[in-house]
C-alpha cells in the first residue's frame, strides 16, 4: 500500500509494516481451503470436515442463482452454526440476481460469497456461466462490483487460467486485471485450461495439464491480492510446497477420499495444535459425528445421507474396506442407527487412534 508522502520515515515504516501484516492476516484466512464439489461438500460433509479442522475454510456445492430465487432457499442455504466459517459459492451472470443471491447468503451467515467461472460441464455452459465467463471479464467484473456494493462480506472468484487452446496466461491476466479493479480481492485459480468442447467434467480435471507457475506469475503481479491455487494438490507436503508461492491452497477430491489429511491441517499450516495431535482428532471427530448421526436420524435424515462421506476415513489402512462395506450397507445402517459408526469401527478392526499417524 502506498505511503504518506507527509509522514515521517519511522511513521512511514510503521504504517507498512502494519499493511503487511494485516495483508497476511487476510490472506491467511484462505490458507486452506476445501473445494466446492457438486453431490459431495453438502451439509453432512462440511460438519464431518469441520470436526477435523478447524482452520480449513469451507465451501457449499455450487447453487445456482435461480434455485435460489425460485426454489427453496432454507434447502439450499441452511447449515449448522458449527461448520463455520463456510462459503457459498453462487452460479450465475446476472448482477442483479447474483446482488440478491449475495445478500441472502450474508443474512443466512455465510463468511463469503464465491462466483464460479471455472465449472467447464456443458450443463452449467448452457445456464451461461462456470468457465465459459472467462470470455466475458467485463460481465463477471460487473457480476463482482453488484455483490460487493450489496454485501460486507467478501466476494470472490474461483475461475480457470484459461479456455481451451489458450498458451500462457494472458487471458487470466486480463480477467483477473478487470476484477481486481471492480473490487475482489480474493481470486481461487484451477491451475488447468477449461475446455469448454470435446472434454467431460472430469476429463477437464485431469487431462489439462498443470501449469502452478503461471498461478504463482499471478501472485507476483497482484501481490496485495490472496491467489489461492487450486488443481492436483494430493497432499500436505505438496501443499507447503506450493504456499512458499501463493497465499492458499485448495484441495478437492483427496480431501474427500481421504479426509483423515485435514486432522494434521491446523498443526501443520497454521502452527495451531493447540495440544490435540491428529490421532485424537480423528477419534474426537468420530466421537461427533456420532452424535451428529443420531440428531439428524431424530430430524428424518437418512444415515446414509451422513456416512457416505466418511467412507474414505483411514484409506489403505487395516480394517478400512470392512469400514466402508459396513456404512454401505443399508440394514447395517438401520439395525445401528445412532451407533452405527461405532459399531462399525468395532466390527471392522477399526482402530481410529491409529488412523492419522
Amino acid at each position: 500500500m502506498p505511503r504518506k508522502a507527509n509522514a515521517p520515515k519511522v511513521m512511514q515504516d510503521t504504517m507498512q509494516a502494519v499493511d503487511t501484516q494485516a495483508i497476511a492476516m487476510v490472506h491467511r484466512d484462505w490458507r486452506f481451503c476445501v473445494a466446492p464439489m457438486m453431490d459431495w461438500t453438502d451439509r453432512h460433509c462440511r460438519y464431518f470436515h469441520r470436526t477435523l479442522s478447524c482452520r480449513a475454510r469451507l465451501y457449499t456445492e455450487m447453487v445456482t442463482t435461480g434455485a435460489l430465487l425460485h426454489g427453496d432457499v432454507p434447502r439450499h442455504l441452511d447449515f449448522d452454526a458449527d461448520e463455520g466459517p463456510v462459503a457459498l459459492q453462487l452460479g450465475g451472470c446476472e448482477p442483479a440476481d447474483l446482488a440478491r443471491c449475495a445478500r441472502l447468503g450474508e443474512q443466512w451467515g455465510y463468511a463469503e460469497i464465491n462466483l464460479n467461472c471455472g465449472c467447464p460441464s456443458e450443463r452449467v455452459r448452457r445456464g451461461a456461466f462456470g468457465a465459459c465467463l472467462m470470455a466475458e471479464p467485463a460481465l463477471v467484473a460487473d457480476c463482482v462490483k453488484a455483490m460487493l456494493d450489496a454485501v460486507a462480506i467478501p466476494v470472490t472468484v474461483k475461475h480457470r487460467i484459461g479456455l481451451d487452446d489458450d498458451a500462457g496466461d494472458a487471458r487470466m491476466h486480463e480477467f483477473v486485471g478487470r476484477l481486481y479493479d471492480a473490487g475482489a480481492r480474493v481470486f481461487i485459480v484451477h491451475a488447468r485450461n477449461a475446455w469448454l468442447k470435446g472434454l467431460s467434467p472430469k476429463e477437464n480435471r485431469e487431462v489439462p495439464p498443470l501449469h502452478p507457475a503461471l498461478v504463482y506469475r499471478l501472485k507476483q503481479a497482484y501481490p496485495e491480492a490472496t491467489i489461492v491455487l487450486n488443481g492436483g494438490i494430493e497432499s500436505l507436503a505438496a501443499a507447503q510446497v506450493h504456499l512458499a508461492q501463493c497465499d492458499g491452497v485448495m484441495m478437492g477430491r483427496a480431501a474427500y477420499h481421504a479426509p483423515e489429511l485435514l486432522a494434521s491441517v491446523d498443526a501443520l499450516l497454521f502452527g495451531e495444535s493447540r495440544g490435540v495431535d491428529p490421532q485424537q482428532r480423528v477419534a474426537a471427530s468420530l466421537d461427533a459425528m456420532s452424535g451428529y448421526l443420531a440428531r439428524a436420524l431424530a430430524a428424518g435424515t437418512p444415515a446414509r445421507a451422513v456416512v457416505r462421506h466418511m467412507l474414505g476415513l483411514g484409506q489403505g489402512r487395516r480394517g478400512a474396506r470392512n469400514w466402508r462395506r459396513l456404512l454401505s450397507d443399508p440394514q447395517y445402517l438401520e439395525r445401528h442407527r445412532g451407533d452405527a459408526l461405532h459399531a462399525a469401527a468395532r466390527a471392522a478392526g477399526f482402530d481410529v487412534t491409529a488412523l492419522a499417524t
